[in-house]
Parts: structure tokens; C-alpha cells; sequence
């Protein structure tokens, strides 16, 4: 009898003792935990390891250098039919928009694929606006042969990028037109005979797609030639003056960002780009666009200043001073939404403009380009570590230099229209 006891009180110690070593090994899995936490928050996670694995995304070459970024496909899902062509700016290449091209493709997996263009990048960014714009609506033309089941397009472009897009979509811009019934309570008679009315529908399109979003940031859309629009020089006159007489330093697209060229004694390319003129429908390929969007730092931006990158004049920047960041975009301090159309004065022609200085070039670039709406969005990395970099914070360029970027990017694509 007493061995027996002894048996039972020996098996009785195994358990508590299991189950102490359970409480134990929890005990010290929690402190781990702890552990963890404040390590991370003494020495946070690098950005650039952040993993999201909550969709599978495939980059796809796509020419030497460019490629598509687009969601893998389970089982028999239709392709997404949503192409966005991200363009980068100066000395740029493809790999500027990676960050942000997979954001896109996350947040829009059946939707939308993403072509990263390369068709002028590092040293071909030299090359003129308008040599850089055919290639790229050539290359657009080429990644949609590609994709035959695309219906739609967006450009979300960088700097540079902003003004070839602008030249691209000139090019691929396409009007016919289709004629539609109003409606069955629409009614009305002709030649004595009730018939539905019929109207003259215009059908726009931007390489045979519908045309969605155009979104630039920190793009010069006035170009970079005096009046503060390269921060850089800091609005000395005679800095500016030196800039604009080196503007060969940068080949054609300096001339054209310094308004300094006139071929075959015609108005500045970007000037002309600001209405349909005889060779290209500038205007109207932008006008077909459901969106237009101008992301724009408001300081610490040396390249791009904040006037021509959010298409304002200077007196109109005062209103937007005090600023105020939000909770859920930290670095967005202001959104203008898009307002109607307003009839505008007309936009100076080219015999008004003998002189050709540069306030009265300026004026009448925003004249011409505000004649259609725009979203004009502000950023300020005021107070950031990275807010020297603004320039290629706004676009994320390398996470792991420009993550405060982020934040622009989401609202990029919290505001998309798909």
C-alpha cells in the first residue's frame, strides 16, 4: 500500500511539474515579447525590410529596361483592365516608381496593372520634351499590344515626367464620335413622327483607352526660368539669369524647361503645350481625363518650386501658408478639389507675346492649363529628417531614403479613380 502511494504521489509530481514548466516557458515567451517591443522601439525596423505579403505582385520585363508590375493570378480571374503608366523625371529611371507601382497593385490587385516606363530614362532625359514624348507614347502604344484587354489608362508621373506625359498623350489623343438615344422619356418629333432623341456623343480616348487619371508631382509645369520657380537659386536675379543662360548643361530639355528655345521662330514648347496649337491637341488630350491632379511641395524642394508644380501664382501661395497636417496623411497639409471649368480670359496668342518675358509667358501658361480643372495637392515635410530629399520624397523614390513619402503615395490611391 505504501508503494502504491508512493506511485501516485511521484505521478502527481510529474504533472505539476509539466504543467509549472508550461507556465514557465510561457512566462518567458511574453518577456521575449517585451523584449522585442523595446528593442524596436529604441532601434526601429529599417522601412526598406517591411514585408506585406498580403498580395502576391510579379514584375514582368517589359522592354530592356521597363517593366509591369501587376498582381498574381489565381485560378481563372480576367486580366485587370486598368493600365497606369508611371514616368519618371531627370536622370530617372523605372525603378524610381518600384514603391509605389507595388502599392498601386496591392490596393488595386483585380483592377489595375502597372507599366513602369524606361523609354527615356538616365542621360535620354536630356533628349527635349517632345523627342522624349513620342518615345513614350510609342512605348505606350507597344505595352498595350501587349495587353489587348486593356480599357482604360492613368499616367502618374515624377518632375520631368510630368511634361513628357503631357507631350505623350498629344500624340495618342483620339476623338470620334457615336450617336446615342437621350433616353426613352425623351422624346421629340421630327418630320411629324415621334422618335427618340439622338445626340452627338463625343467618344475621347488616349490610345483607344478611356482616359482616367493624370497625376503629376512636383512637376514644372511652368517651367523652371526666373521668378522663383527653381528654389535653388534663391530667387537671386542674377542667379536665375546664369541657370537660364547654362540651360544647355541639361540639352533640349533645359531649353525647353528655361523657355529658352524657339524652333523655327515658334513660342516656347512648353508655352504652346498650353493650348491645342496646330501641331498637337494639348489641351484637349488633358481635358479628356477624368482627373487632373498636381502634387506639390510647398518647401524644401530645390529643383521644382512650388508655384509651377501646383499651377498658382505666387500671390495665390499666401493663402495657403498656414498649413495643417492631418492624422491619416501626416506630410498632405492642403487639398484644393477640383472646381468647374471657369471662362477664363483668353490666353495670350503668340503676336501678343513679341517680348516673350517671362511673367507674361508664365501668365499665359496658366491661363491656358487652368482653363481646365485641377485637385491641387500640398506637401510639406516641414519638421522631417527627409525633407531636404522633398524632391524624391514625394515620390518614394528609395523607401529607404524617402519612406516619409509614403503617405502621398496612399493618398494617391486612396483618391484613384479605378
Amino acid at each position: 500500500m505504501g508503494s502504491s502511494e508512493m506511485g501516485k504521489d511521484s505521478n502527481f509530481t510529474d504533472e505539476e511539474r509539466k504543467s509549472e514548466m508550461d507556465i514557465i516557458e510561457k512566462n518567458e515567451n511574453s518577456n521575449k515579447k517585451t523584449r522585442r517591443r523595446k528593442r524596436s522601439s529604441i532601434f526601429p525596423r529599417f522601412a526598406c525590410m517591411r514585408l506585406d505579403d498580403e498580395v502576391s505582385v510579379v514584375e514582368t520585363p517589359s522592354g530592356e529596361c521597363s517593366f509591369d508590375v501587376e498582381a498574381s493570378q489565381n485560378g481563372h480571374a480576367p486580366p485587370p483592365p486598368h493600365l497606369v503608366v508611371m514616368v519618371n523625371g531627370l536622370i530617372g529611371s523605372a525603378d524610381d516608381w518600384k514603391y509605389a507601382a507595388k502599392q498601386f497593385v496591392k490596393a488595386y490587385s483585380r483592377d489595375v496593372i502597372v507599366h513602369c516606363s524606361d523609354s527615356n530614362c538616365s542621360t535620354l532625359t536630356f533628349d527635349g520634351v517632345d523627342i522624349m514624348g513620342t518615345r513614350l507614347a510609342e512605348e505606350v502604344l507597344s505595352v498595350i499590344k501587349q495587353h489587348p484587354h486593356l480599357q482604360k489608362i492613368s499616367f502618374v508621373c515624377h518632375s520631368l515626367g510630368g511634361l513628357v506625359s503631357r507631350y505623350a498623350i498629344a500624340k495618342l489623343y483620339e476623338q470620334g464620335s457615336a450617336r446615342r438615344a437621350c433616353g426613352e422619356e425623351m422624346e421629340c418629333s421630327l418630320n411629324g413622327s415621334t422618335n427618340l432623341c439622338v445626340e452627338e456623343v463625343s467618344k475621347r480616348k488616349i490610345a483607344g483607352l478611356e482616359p482616367m487619371n493624370f497625376i503629376t508631382c512636383a512637376t514644372p509645369h511652368l517651367g523652371c526660368r526666373g521668378h522663383k520657380q527653381a528654389p535653388a537659386f534663391c530667387g537671386l536675379y542674377t542667379l536665375e539669369k546664369v541657370a537660364s543662360s547654362s540651360s544647355w548643361l541639361l540639352g533640349r530639355s533645359g531649353r525647353h524647361l528655361f523657355l529658352k528655345d524657339c524652333d523655327e521662330g515658334k513660342p516656347p514648347l512648353l508655352l504652346r503645350m498650353a493650348s491645342d496649337s496646330e501641331d498637337l491637341p494639348f489641351i484637349s488630350a488633358l481635358q479628356s481625363f477624368k482627373r487632373r491632379v498636381a502634387y506639390a511641395n510647398t518647401s524644401f524642394d530645390y529643383l521644382v518650386g512650388w508655384s509651377t508644380s501646383s499651377l498658382r501664382r505666387r500671390n495665390e501661395l499666401s493663402k495657403c501658408r498656414n498649413l495643417k497636417k492631418g492624422d491619416k496623411y501626416p506630410h498632405i497639409v492642403n487639398v484644393d478639389e477640383a472646381t468647374s471649368v471657369s471662362n477664363q480670359e483668353e490666353t495670350p496668342t503668340e503676336a501678343k507675346i513679341n517680348g516673350r518675358k517671362s511673367n507674361e509667358m508664365e501668365e499665359a501658361m496658366i491661363r491656358g492649363l487652368t482653363k481646365l480643372s485641377w485637385e491641387r495637392v500640398d506637401v510639406s515635410f516641414k519638421g522631417s529628417k527627409q525633407r531636404y530629399f522633398a524632391h524624391t520624397t514625394i515620390q518614394v523614390t528609395n523607401y529607404c531614403f524617402n519612406s516619409d513619402g509614403a503617405d502621398v503615395i496612399q493618398h494617391m490611391i486612396d483618391n484613384f479613380a479605378v
